[in-house]
């Protein structure tokens, strides 16, 4: 019989809906019958892609007397961390202070039926095995020792709940002095972690850190550092030759076991995706390497084709595992390449991806990469460099082709509104910066979807769904929301994004920031009460919700001349100086925010009859990131533009204005005034004290 999971909106909680374990949704059915029946709470934490989380399920949660001795000593809660990050970020946390170790998935932790954590892990074999206990010798143990400790383990001042309180950062903000130091601080964390024949940071496994690549690129665009230019390009080049990059469908995995991009856990994120792509477009702007560009139009290419709904919003991922094995959709064996292609084909492209060499995935098969360049193939064979690219790509093609037989890996097919607001701003900026304007489009499609079906009753949906009552929307929903409308508005201005962007800040203030220290939380004032409320400033694998708020705030509150939203910017920055300074590395985003407050980044009013014009040229000279908007439309049309836009624009000449912070500069009436207005630099924090 299926237990309570199989009505869930989570693919990854309808996987264990016909598990032996007597299942429980987070919520609390769960927790009052822990109370009568005085058992403490099995709670795991996964997700539909994760491949140790399959292993767990298959080895343990499937077995009939592992769940029997579930049943019968826990109430078992099972979670999916795609939808309740806030109960993710809290019990990963817990973890740390338990274990002394980094936490993952699948999470593993014991609760009091108060929902305080008293021990945990992560993966538990069934049996022992890596130096671990198996996981009925686990269950019984935890048994015991809540047993004897229960009522010590339930008092309301217990060490994790002081713990988790001394996590979220306070301080008199009014007293702390900004400057840059950060950035030069991270930039000198990135260089010393550089691998400078692979690219990336640090060795295996080897993530993407999509968020540094694109602060280092954008730094070149600043300051023509061109240490920080090869850093990112580097590592953007190695990852598209490596078998992190899927050759055959386009596409990023998550992250390489080794430290050369070649083995990648397979499973394929829409946020991974989207933040790279953002990279990418970055990348192909500075260093006119048509490399870039084109992996990001193979990027898109795979992302419409598999990951994109009818309704034109974007699914959460792919499982790295098919038919119970990982990356089995996507290795080769050399005789089925052989058997697929000609044999012009095959000998160019079993030199190009790797296959001459031995097996490189488990002993056994293949995973492709870039083994040897189109220019060094193409003076192997002798043959001219068109002709060895066009034997790859029709190889390509049919091996495209022969994998589609296969069956293919788990799609998780959850519309998140945080993961689909970053992939909407980046196809949004990817199509801005490369002229690709299907991209801009269809990050439009995910934007306004989220606005007509994602809203309800004045407040955003984490997860689509319409049949269950909705998940209230946290920090990184609407702040991932609020920059990609803002995204919206710099390729040109439309009135409702306008009006959506203001909605989403005024939510921000409202729910989610702290008034007395500075900051933002992670849930919303009316959300549920848990044991802990996060206010996190750094990344993860996301960008920090509480950075991006700032970095949008502080552009709306510059283009609406609105000064309660870069004060509230203002504060979250200096709540978040000292983190910053002293750990560097974790604070890129907020390091990016702190650089779009102390430089001062422009905002350009324009409206005439070549006010098209002068934003096409003006947005090739400047950083993409400055905020260039046509208002003539709107002007036109007697649209109601907040006071900071109301500025005085005759109706039979171009017309522009600077302003920075709530600041503008006189009106210049030609495009070489308004170009002499740009390239004066303001001292820093200038017009924003």
């Amino acid at each position: 019989m299926a237990n309570r999971l199989s009505g869930e909106t989570s693919p990854y909680l309808r996987q264990h809906a016909d598990n032996p374990v007597d299942w429980h949704p987070w919520g609390p059915e769960a927790f009052d019958k822990a109370r009568r029946e005085e058992k403490p709470v099995l709670l795991s934490i996964g997700y539909a892609a994760c491949h140790w989380c399959h292993v767990m399920a298959h080895e343990s949660f499937e077995n009939s007397e592992v769940a029997a001795v579930m049943n019968e000593f826990f109430v078992n809660i099972k979670v999916d961390r795609e939808e309740r990050p806030d109960l993710d970020q809290i019990y990963q946390m817990a973890h740390t202070m338990i274990t002394r170790r980094n936490g993952g998935w699948p999470l593993t932790m014991f609760l009091t039926p108060t929902q305080i954590p008293f021990a945990g892990g992560t993966y538990f074999p069934a049996q022992p095995r890596f130096g671990l206990p198996g996981f009925v010798q686990v269950l019984e143990q935890i048994r015991d020792f809540y047993r004897e400790h229960r009522e010590g383990l339930e008092k309301s001042d217990h060490p994790i709940l002081q713990y988790l309180g001394q996590t979220n950062p306070v301080g008199e903000t009014g007293k702390v002095e900004l400057d840059l130091s950060p950035a030069d601080a991270l930039v000198n964390s990135l260089k010393s972690r550089f691998d400078p024949e692979y690219g990336g940071f640090g060795g295996a496994p080897k993530f993407p850190h999509a968020m540094d690549l694109s602060y280092l690129l954008r730094r070149y665009q600043r300051q023509e550092d061109p240490t920080a230019v090869h850093m990112a390009t580097l590592t953007l080049s190695r990852m598209r030759e490596g078998g992190i990059w899927d050759h055959v469908g386009g596409g990023f995995a998550r992250y390489s076991v080794d430290d050369r991009w070649l083995i990648p856990h397979f499973e394929k994120m829409l946020y991974d995706n989207a933040l790279l792509l953002e990279s990418l477009a970055l990348a192909a702007r500075v260093s006119k390497n048509p490399v870039f560009s084109r992996t990001a139009e193979e990027l898109v290419e795979w992302l419409f084709r598999e990951m994109r709904s009818a309704e034109g919003v974007f699914y959460s991922s792919l499982d790295a595992d098919s038919e119970g094995e990982e990356g089995r959709f996507y290795v080769f064996q050399v005789e089925e390449v052989r058997r697929v292609l000609t044999d012009g084909e095959f000998r160019v492209s079993s030199e190009y991806f790797g296959l001459s060499g031995p097996p490189n995935f488990e002993g056994h098969a293949w995973n492709l990469h870039e083994a040897l360049s189109i220019r060094e193939l193409s003076k192997q064979f002798n043959l001219p460099e068109s002709e060895i690219e066009m034997r790859i790509n029709s190889s390509r093609k049919k091996l495209f082709d022969y994998r589609s037989s296969r069956v293919r890996p788990g799609l998780d097919d959850k519309i998140l509104a945080a993961w689909n607001a970053l992939m909407a701003k980046s196809l949004l900026y990817a199509g801005r910066l490369l002229g690709k304007d299907e991209w801009i489009v269809a990050g439009r499609k995910a934007i306004d979807f989220m606005r007509d079906q994602m809203w309800k009753n004045g407040t955003l949906m984490a997860v689509f769904s319409e049949k269950k009552q909705p998940l209230p929307a946290y920090l990184d929903d609407y702040a991932f929301l609020l920059s990609a409308v803002l995204e919206s508005l710099r390729v040109d201005f439309r009135r409702e994004d306008l009006a959506f962007a203001t909605k989403i800040a005024d939510i921000l203030l409202d729910e989610f920031h702290d008034a007395e220290s500075g900051g933002f939380y992670f849930t919303g004032k009316h959300h549920e009460t848990l044991i802990h409320r996060p206010k996190n400033g750094h990344d993860g694998a996301l960008p920090s919700g509480n950075a991006v708020a700032t970095q949008s705030l502080l552009w709306l509150g510059s283009l609406a001349g609105y000064l309660p939203y870069i004060t509230a910017a203002d504060r979250s920055l200096r709540l978040y100086f000292s983190h910053m300074k002293e750990q560097p590395a974790g604070y890129t985003t907020m390091t990016a925010a702190l650089e779009t407050y102390s430089a001062s980044q422009p905002v350009v009013l324009l409206a005439g009859p070549q006010a098209q014009d002068w934003k096409k040229k003006i947005e090739q000279e400047l950083d993409p990131e400055s905020f260039v908007v046509d208002l003539t439309e709107a002007i036109r049309q007697s649209f109601q533009l907040p006071e900071g836009m109301r500025k005085h624009f005759p109706e039979d000449r171009t017309t522009g204005w600077v302003c920075r912070g709530t600041v503008c500069l006189p009106s210049a009436d030609t495009l070489e005034k308004l170009r002499i207005q740009l390239s004066v630099k303001p001292s820093p924090q200038g017009d924003f004290s």
